[in-house]
């Protein structure tokens, strides 16, 4: 039992297993669950379950505590807001807190040009907007996403979304004019290309894309994530996105970076796609924007954001008031508390583990990171790179009984990725990779045996 990680009982305890009948009896199966505790409660870095078990937040309600569990700011944001009033609609009655957030993401925003800001409630329907917005500007219908990206579960984001299982299978059919286009993986290049080959190669892809697969002057939108978030964290080259860029001003395709999993302090910066120095033309945005509370949003070019007319977007809990405020309060403390250089400097304590881990375990590799965006594959074995998903299954159970919340990721579900709060202590990062590093050994001494 560690300082921080006290695990008292098994997991789930008996408190939880209670719950967990009812959590059968009443809620589907198709709603997943990883850790099958119940909170009772959590701050900073650390969560508590109804049976007293203390654990170490590795996930991070999957990247959307950047600030931390119940930030005092965010907390009282929401009280005083909730104090005041809860909801008026603000396409019904309008309230600053709205106009404030926009204006700040704004500031924030790359690009030197006049932007605007939309609100909406999740991740999905911000790229569903993005959509809708790049549809009404250019006129046109196509949209071009990649391989392995993420975007959501509503029909058109699950269309766009790579992975078949379990996002998409038997919800079909799908929204048409999607095209998905190839996307860097640097640890799985062709055998015996260089990654200075290897960053052309997939350059030519996309290009060659442009040619055999959908004729460009039909796009709308390309849909991009800075660094793929459930596909495994991947990180693309600079050259690739730079490119992707050009061939977008090229033929008057809009640029969407879908920062909903990168943004906010994630990568050390405000937003991921500032480490490759290219402008979006919109930016989808969600998640860590308000700690948990359910906000989302796009920014972008004031006249692109302005094309659609009144009522064709937003929706009835749209930017809400009890959101805007979490979301002030999230970018206040980024600021107060410079995350963006904690997230770095985690990011390099994550990746020195790593690298250690690498060296100790074969079946440890393909380790990567920007900013606190970090993960790491588990193989069978270095030189077959093949993916093993029943160890990294084992690993995440074998943590949580440790006290340590990990997430998997990845199109082959055997990329272990680290989403830990900015705030957490050294002292707590610390104790959390010595438990990977524990559950690790654990499983791979027994896969031996």
């Amino acid at each position: 039992m560690g300082k921080y990680a006290k695990v008292n009982t098994d997991v789930p305890g008996p408190k939880s297993q209670a719950l967990l009948e009812k959590r059968k009896k009443y809620v589907p199966k198709g709603i997943s669950n990883g850790c099958l505790a119940f909170a009772k409660n959590a701050k900073g870095a650390l969560i508590e379950d109804i049976d007293g078990n203390t654990f170490i937040d590795f996930a991070g309600a999957i990247g959307t505590i950047n600030v931390g569990h119940s930030h005092p700011k965010v907390v009282k944001a929401i009280q005083e807001q909730a104090e005041n009033f809860i909801h008026t609609g603000f396409n019904v009655f309008l309230y600053d807190s709205y106009i404030e957030l926009a204006e700040k993401l704004i500031e924030l925003a790359p690009g030197d040009f006049p932007k605007q800001a939309a609100f909406f409630n999740s991740g999905a329907e911000a790229v569903e907007n993005a959509v809708k917005i790049a549809r009404k500007y250019t006129k046109r219908q196509g949209i071009i996403s990649f391989t392995r990206g993420f975007h959501g579960r509503t029909l058109m984001t699950m269309t766009m979304t790579s992975k078949v299982k379990p996002y998409k299978y038997e919800f079909g059919p799908f929204a048409p004019e999607v095209y998905r286009a190839p996307y860097p993986y640097i640890y799985r290049r062709p055998d015996g290309m260089k990654e200075e080959q290897y960053s052309q190669y997939v350059i030519e892809q996309f290009e060659n894309f442009l040619i055999t697969d959908v004729d460009p002057n039909t796009i709308a939108a390309v849909v991009m994530e800075p660094v793929q978030g459930e596909g495994g964290f991947i990180i693309p080259d600079k050259a690739f996105v730079q490119r992707v860029r050009e061939l977008c001003s090229q033929y008057g395709i809009l640029f969407v970076a879908d920062e909903i999993q990168t943004g906010f302090g994630r990568t050390g910066r405000y937003f991921a796609i500032d480490h490759f120095d290219v402008v979006p033309d919109l930016i989808t945005i969600s998640k860590s924007l308000a700690a948990g509370v359910p906000i989302s949003g796009v920014i972008g070019r004031a006249e692109i954001m302005d094309a659609a007319s009144p009522g064709e977007i937003g929706g009835t809990y749209a930017g809400s008031p009890l959101g805007c405020k979490a979301a002030l309060a999230v970018l206040d403390i980024i600021e107060s508390e410079n995350l963006n250089n904690r997230a770095q400097e985690i990011g390099k304590k994550i990746m020195d583990k790593f690298n250690e881990l690498e060296s100790r375990f074969e079946q440890v590799d393909g380790s990567r990171g920007l900013g606190a965006m970090c993960a790491f594959e588990i193989v069978k074995d270095k030189k077959s790179k093949a993916p093993d998903k029943e160890a990294v299954g084992r690993i995440i159970e074998e943590a949580q009984n440790r006290g340590l919340l990990l997430l998997s990721a990845g199109i082959y579900s055997n990329v272990i990725r680290i989403l830990v709060p900015l705030v957490i202590t050294d002292e707590q990062l610390e104790e959390g990779l010595t438990i990977l590093e524990q559950s690790i050994e654990t499983v791979l001494e027994k896969q031996h045996v």
